[in-house]
Parts: structure tokens; C-alpha cells; sequence
């Protein structure tokens, strides 16, 4: 069984292989542009393990080693960097580590969600960054409205809006870049509107997502996203990993008996994260406990910060609640003790 530890970059690869068999030991670097890499992994036994960080998708690579046979291991970076020593980095370094990792066994494996999975989240970014964009168009009519003394803040989005700035006397390249401008808020809403339908179809499709909707404040958006990100909610023992691995976890840098403690860490999903911060402002609405935790927090700190501890709270209702469902489907779908497996199913009620 050949053993493969891979630098991967965008136009080549540096790899570290060794034989487990024989001992034989293989160090190259593959360019991307030519055949190399598929000549070199074809000409390999099926079987081989391949381990490479969590740097950039390589959805062509997994392609590859998938035809060829082999396996495919995703690591954690920083655990990776953490484990050397030496403070010379190199590519050939940097394969022989991932090497030795994988032979030790202290490889840190990541959790990897399926193609068709990953390429539903692929809707949700797209979307997200659509809606940016519209956002960012909306910020430039509304400087545009205010630099002629019209304050456009409730009534932005509405057509009574629109009409009082379409309404404006503005100078010719103003008013030539306020058309433009509507003109490409148009072809947004045009591209928004049927992934906005599509998201609300598959949310639908997806039972756990249905089951978040339930939570006050949460829709389909915040739901098929927090279902795809998080995958099995059994991989986290407690909701305060998952605050960490979506990064509302605040900052720590505590000594000698003082704690001291920052702003959230940001290190996790950065779209989830933003997701839930936008379905925090109507949670805090809808759900008394959510609420009263939001005027507390309000009145100490600020609406700002006390939104983030909302969204911190939803993200761990959210857990338990995706977690006790999938836990509930498990449990009914296993064959009842007793019987030969093809007994009756019964469907959980929530």
C-alpha cells in the first residue's frame, strides 16, 4: 500500500510516497498544466491513501485519485503547522510532514461532506454574493439620495423609494450613474429571486431543515446552511464546540489567575456566521428568551454586541434541535430489537 503525503499548490504538486510493502520511496513534483498528475497516480496500485491540508478545493484532484482508486485524506492546517518543529518550510518539507503524519497515524482528518452536498452549499454562496453585491448598490443610490439632501433608511427597498429617487434632479454623470446603478439593482433581483425559490424547494426537500425552521427567526437560508455546514451533529459532543467551529466563540488570552477575554474569533464559516448574526435581529423579536437576552445585553453593551450573543445562543438551539431530530430518525429507522429487520418503522413526532 503506497502512502502519499501531498503539497498541494495551484499549478503543481510536491509529493512524498512511500511503499509500506517494500519500502520503496518516491519524491517528485508534478505539474498541473501537463498529464503528470494522472499518469502518476494511474501508474500506482489501487488503494494508495493520499493526505493533503484543507488549503483550496481540489474538486479535479478528488476526481482523479477517485477513478484511479485511491483515497483521499483532508487535513486541518493549523493542527498541521502546529505539529512541526523545525522552522525551515519548504515544499519538500512540507510533503515529508504530511508523509509522516500519515504514517504515524497523527494525521488530523477532517470531516469531508459528499459532492452533492457541497455543491448544494454552492447555492448558498452564490446567492450570499449576490446579495452583496445588491447591497453595496443600494449603499451607492442611497449616498447618491443623500448628497441631495433625501435620507432614504426605512423606505430603501420599496417602491416609494425608488420613485423618490428616480425623482431626483441630479448633474448629467449623476444621473448617469443612478440609472446604471438601477439598472444593475434590476439584473440582481432578477438573478436573486429564483435562487432565493430554488433554496426555499430544496429546504423543504431536506427534514432537518424543516425541523430548524421550526425555532422563531430561522428560514430556509439559515437552516439548509447550518444543516450542510454542520453534517452529522453527532460530531460535536457539546453546542460549545460548535460555537467554536463556527467562530462566535469569543478570544482568550488569559495568565497567572487574569482572564481576559476579546471579540469573537471569526475562525469558522464566515457566510454561516454571517447568516446567523441576520437571523438573530428577528429571533430576538420572536423568541422570549432570545429577547430578554438581547435587552440585557443591549442596555450593557450595545445592540451590536448583543446581537453576536444572540446569534451565539440560536447557533446551540439550533444544534440540539438538529441533533435530537437526527438522533430520533436514527433511532427509528433501525431494525426493533427481536425481528429480522423488516418490522415497522415508526416516524418520529416533533
Amino acid at each position: 500500500m503506497w502512502i502519499i503525503g501531498c503539497d498541494i499548490h495551484s499549478r503543481y504538486q510536491q509529493i512524498a510516497a512511500v511503499d509500506m510493502e517494500t519500502g520503496e520511496m518516491i519524491e517528485r513534483r508534478l505539474n498541473h498544466q501537463a498529464d503528470e498528475v494522472q499518469n502518476f497516480y494511474a501508474s500506482l496500485p489501487a488503494g494508495a491513501r493520499v493526505g493533503i491540508e484543507a488549503t483550496c478545493p481540489a474538486p479535479w484532484f478528488e476526481r482523479i485519485l477517485e477513478r484511479c482508486g485511491h483515497e483521499l485524506w483532508i487535513g486541518d492546517p493549523a493542527t498541521i503547522r502546529r505539529s512541526t518543529v523545525r522552522k525551515q518550510k519548504t515544499d519538500a518539507r512540507d510533503a515529508q510532514h504530511l508523509l509522516d503524519l500519515l504514517r504515524t497515524d497523527r494525521f488530523p482528518r477532517i470531516w469531508v461532506p459528499a459532492a452533492a452536498e457541497r455543491d448544494l452549499r454552492q447555492l448558498l454562496v452564490h446567492r450570499h454574493k449576490l446579495v452583496c453585491w445588491r447591497t453595496q448598490v443600494w449603499n451607492q443610490l442611497r449616498a447618491l439620495a443623500r448628497g441631495q439632501g433625501l435620507l432614504l433608511r426605512g423606505c430603501s427597498w420599496t417602491t416609494r423609494g425608488r420613485q423618490s429617487l428616480e425623482a431626483l434632479a441630479l448633474d448629467p454623470w449623476a444621473a448617469r450613474r443612478r440609472q446604471e446603478l438601477l439598472h444593475l439593482l434590476d439584473h440582481l433581483n432578477a438573478q436573486i429571486d429564483p435562487l432565493t425559490r430554488q433554496i426555499e424547494q430544496e429546504a423543504k426537500c431536506r427534514p432537518e431543515a424543516v425541523a430548524l425552521m421550526q425555532q422563531p427567526g430561522v428560514g430556509p437560508q439559515v437552516s439548509l446552511a447550518f444543516v450542510l455546514t454542520l453534517g452529522r451533529a453527532r460530531r460535536f459532543p457539546r453546542g460549545k464546540q460548535v460555537v467554536s467551529y463556527l467562530g462566535l466563540n469569543p478570544t482568550e488570552h488569559s495568565s497567572g489567575g487574569h482572564q481576559k477575554l476579546g471579540h469573537i474569533s471569526k475562525q469558522g464559516n464566515r457566510m454561516l456566521r454571517w447568516l446567523l448574526v441576520e437571523a438573530a435581529w428577528t429571533a430576538a423579536r420572536k423568541d422570549d428568551e432570545l429577547r430578554r437576552c438581547f435587552k440585557r445585553l443591549a442596555f450593557r453593551r450595545g445592540r451590536k454586541i448583543a446581537v453576536v450573543a444572540v446569534a451565539r445562543k440560536l447557533a446551540v438551539k439550533l444544534y440540539w434541535r438538529l441533533r435530537n431530530f437526527q438522533e430520533q430518525i436514527s433511532v427509528a429507522s433501525a431494525p426493533m430489537q427481536g425481528s429480522s429487520g423488516r418490522g415497522l418503522v415508526h416516524t418520529p413526532t416533533l
